[in-house]
């Protein structure tokens, strides 16, 4: 069923058009993810869609009766309700039920002896009853514990920003909906709690539209992505490993006809340049022809942002922490932590909020002293903090302004001098936007200045706190580049699964109480390591099965030796013979499927078509494969049986 059609839809923000002429839609069971560079509107288009927003011209039809709820970056609340009430905030029956249940609960415990309360509470009771919306109300509990919220009777004006995050989105999580839309839900919520949340939208019957930047989730959760570009929709079929397959095919094809169109203008020009009389009407085609050509506006693959920059020389002795601790009262945070940092580490801290990670860092910066211990700086060190807080941006200054109070000019790995300008214009801010006040910037954009702002002053060690938050996936892919090539030490603090595992290969795991955890290895390692580790305690505590006396076989006869494998059949080694050119040929065609689902983006009844298309073969691929495995096996056993 679809749910909602956006039909030719524009929208201009301070003279800047973030999308025009744009259409699509969403049916029931997409899970669409939403991206594209910071300031290309996504959140904007969310909003609009969610009825936040109007869009300048076009418009958004919905489906009759159609349930949508939407998590904004930054939700509003009521500061002085509690974290339950500010949950069940909504304009379900149930939901509203719950959130009056609540409030009496809470004037209640104000005023126990209030005759009238009790007998409204007594009334609600029976509702909730008729309702069956306890079961609600414990679905809420559930939900916000696991999203790292506990105490339900809080006053939401006295939690972190993070914290009221985690509540507005339980309170769109509960509430019955067939569409659900995520402006960055994964942003300021720790490793074990994005997991949970992976999990349950999978689960979840509702649609989904959403923006996040962290890979791992689009990848396990989404079936289709649209990425905002140059004010264009682009829409692709499938997860985002898959997108990334069809827009290599899509810009491949552009550059192929970039390159056709221009040596056609040049033979045109060149034309043009000997004098050509127009005095022909052939002759005057031509001409308006090479002129269209030269005035064509043309639709390149975007930009990429470089990064090649260079760092101050780094000595031996970079970071030594001896018998580090830090407690705020019983709270002990870390204890009796030493560890050497080298010049070339690259490691990652991972643990629960409020673990003590950013603490750390604060720590190792000169932020905080630790109640023991010590910091041993190496002389050559030129440390940059990346925080969780634009901390150094005057938003009254202009962009260019701002990079150049810290240095006119950098000096790249390539040998290079260039100017603050032109790091701008790598950083994909250009000659427009460089004189822009940093106040008119998006917080993505904000958070672009900022690192280059950091990036300017070439440091040889990176401290990067939460460095994924509000940075699109086309900033973070390149700055992962930049991070593989930086002659320095990086430590860096982050939930981004995708990003540890491609940046680190090392782990500080804050495992609480002031316990730390040194681990040699990735992040998706290090949680393959727990999850074993719990399974094995689990065992362990399982009651104990009583004792099995062993039974000895008996020795194999004459005839059950014989029965042993020795070659494969004939039929057997005629299909493990042909297989592997079977999945060429499956992979082929899928290839090709997947390279008309880019072209068909805007034809949804063909699109439905090439997706039928591509699961088919993909079910024939696995099921190749998977008996390619079981006679590439068979061939080892037979072998093994040869050398006993």
């Amino acid at each position: 069923m679809n749910l909602l059609s956006v039909m030719n839809i524009s929208k201009t923000f301070s003279d800047n058009p973030l999308f025009h002429d744009i259409s699509f839609s969403i049916d029931s069971g997409d899970r669409v993810g939403l991206i594209g560079v910071n300031g290309a509107g996504k959140s904007t288009l969310l909003k609009i869609i969610a009825g936040i927003e109007t869009p300048d011209v076009g418009q958004i039809s919905y489906a009759s009766g159609a349930r949508i709820e939407y998590l904004p970056q930054t939700p509003t609340f009521d500061p002085e309700l509690t974290v339950l009430q500010s949950v069940f905030q909504g304009a379900s029956p149930v939901v509203r039920l719950l959130g009056n249940y609540e409030q009496l609960q809470a004037q209640l415990e104000e005023n126990p002896t209030d005759r009238s309360l009790q007998e409204q509470f007594v009334q609600l009771s029976q509702q909730m009853d008729v309702h069956n919306a306890w079961e609600l109300e414990a679905n809420a509990k559930t939900i916000l514990t696991r999203l790292g919220v506990s105490h339900y009777a809080e006053r939401v004006g006295s939690l972190s920003g993070g914290q009221r995050k985690r509540v507005a989105m339980a309170r769109a999580l509960i509430r019955p909906t067939d569409l659900l839309i995520l402006d960055e839900p994964t942003n300021h919520i720790d490793n074990e709690t994005v997991d949970w949340l992976e999990s349950y939208l999978i689960k979840s019957k509702a649609a989904l539209l959403l923006i996040t930047h962290d890979r791992y989730f689009l990848d396990r959760v989404v079936n289709r992505m649209i990425e905002l570009e140059k004010a264009s929709v682009y829409a692709y079929s499938g997860n985002y490993s898959q997108f990334l397959e069809l827009k290599s095919g899509r810009e491949e094809r552009l550059s192929a006809s970039e390159d056709k169109r221009q040596n056609l203008m040049r033979r045109e020009l060149e034309w043009l340049s000997r004098g050509a009389k127009a005095r022909t009407t052939k002759q005057k085609a031509r001409v308006e022809f090479a002129e269209t050509l030269r005035d064509q506006a043309v639709d390149k693959p975007a930009a990429k942002l470089d990064m090649a920059i260079g760092s101050q020389r780094l000595g031996n002795k970079v970071l030594e922490l001896e018998h580090i601790s830090k407690s705020y009262g019983d709270r002990k945070l870390i204890d009796n932590l030493s560890y050497l940092v080298g010049p070339r580490d690259r490691i990652g801290i991972v643990g629960p909020n409020g673990s003590g990670k950013s603490t750390l860092l604060d720590i190792v910066a000169g932020r905080l002293t630790p109640n023991t211990g010590n910091v041993d700086l190496g002389i050559t060190v030129k440390l940059a903090y990346y925080t969780q807080e634009n901390v150094d941006l005057n938003e009254k200054q202009r962009v260019i302004e701002c990079i150049r109070e810290v240095a006119p000019y950098i000096h790249t790995t390539d040998g290079e001098t260039i100017s603050a300008g032109q790091m701008l214009e790598r950083f994909l801010f250009p000659s427009s936007i460089q004189w822009t006040p940093i106040s008119k910037l998006s917080g993505g954009e904000k958070r672009r200045v900022y690192l280059l702002r950091l990036l300017m002053a070439e440091p040889n060690v990176l401290l990067l706190d939460e460095p994924t938050n509000d940075l699109d996936i086309a900033t973070l892919t390149i700055f992962e580049d930049y991070l593989d090539h930086f002659n320095g030490a990086v430590i860096a603090v982050s939930h981004d699964r995708y990003f540890l595992d491609r940046t680190v290969d090392r782990l500080l795991a804050f495992e609480g109480d002031g316990r730390i955890r040194f681990f040699q290895g990735m992040y998706s390692e290090y949680q393959a390591m727990r999850q074993a580790t719990s399974v094995d305690i689990k065992q362990s505590d399982a009651k104990k099965p009583e004792p099995v006396t062993p039974t000895i076989p008996e020795a194999r006869t004459n005839q059950e030796s014989t029965n042993q494998r020795r070659k494969l059949s004939y039929r057997e080694q005629q299909e493990f013979d042909g297989i592997e050119a079977t999945i060429s040929t499956i992979e082929s065609k899928l290839g090709s499927v997947h390279l008309e689902l880019a072209k068909a983006s805007s034809d949804y009844t063909y699109l439905q078509k090439l997706t039928e298309e591509q699961d088919e073969l993909q079910e024939q691929l696995d099921k190749a494969i998977e008996r390619w495995t079981e006679l590439s096996e068979l061939i080892e056993e037979i072998a093994r049986n040869k050398n006993l």
